[in-house]
């Protein structure tokens, strides 16, 4: 079953000329959801304004669901995106890095794939992510605004990851970014769902979540949202 999520977005800037509707993202990496191969299942889920690839999933998968869902399509790397079958199709946009401004107007995008090199064995490298991370969040900081949206393959340290696995615990520097930046709404992968406490954490203001598989997450107008609070569960 696709876990879906709503997120009070704190900006009503974003919904502007839409009617009071919910700006709605299909999440994704590492494991494809079968369900999503389903034309029925695919059309229960409604219109999609964004798909994001959280790492892991092959370039025949990206594409599928952006022409699937006819909807604009950005992800990053993840430690296993790398061999024959990348850089990917032809058909299939470059992947993101940094700051993205290119498919959500309003909504501030900030993509953090796997660090390192692309090429070889997928070393983990906290020194590489702490030179991935802290361009991003020093300029934030400088001009007093930072991303409302992060999207990586690795988790923050102590959210959502697997302490106990020294590969898959997440990033001290993405923690860095989520404690100073302070971002509504974070979306990763690697880690599996067995192995996480829960697949959503709330951090202050910042909701924290696995889409390993496949999440639909709605992104809500502050004044639809009312009293609902911020990452509103509405489906496991």
């Amino acid at each position: 079953m696709i876990r879906r999520l709503q997120v009070v977005w704190p900006d009503a800037r974003p919904f502007r000329g839409r009617g009071g509707r919910a700006l709605r993202l299909l999440a994704t990496s590492d494991e494809f959801d079968p369900a999503l191969d389903e034309r029925e299942n695919r059309e229960s889920l409604g219109s999609i304004d964004l798909v994001v690839g959280c790492g892991d999933l092959s370039p025949e998968r990206l594409c599928f669901l952006a022409d699937a869902f006819r909807a604009p399509l950005v992800y990053v790397r993840g430690n296993h995106d790398r061999g024959d079958s990348w850089p990917g199709l032809a058909a299939l946009p470059l992947p993101s890095a940094g700051p993205d401004r290119r498919s959500l107007e309003g909504v501030p995008l900030l993509a953090l794939p796997w660090p390192g090199d692309a090429a070889g064995a997928a070393r983990r490298d906290e020194a590489a992510a702490w030179r991935q991370a802290l361009r991003p969040a020093a300029a934030a900081l400088v001009r007093r605004t930072g991303p409302r949206l992060v999207f990586s393959h690795v988790p923050p340290r102590g959210l959502g990851d697997t302490p106990s696995d020294p590969y898959h615990r997440g990033f001290a520097a993405y923690r860095f970014i989520l404690d100073r930046l302070a971002p509504t709404l974070w979306l990763h992968g690697h880690t599996a769902l067995a192995a996480s406490k829960d697949w959503r954490v709330q951090l202050g203001p910042c909701t924290v979540v696995n889409v390993t598989g496949a999440v639909l997450v709605e992104l809500m107008p502050p004044a639809e949202a009312g009293s609902a609070g911020v990452g509103a569960q509405a489906d496991r």
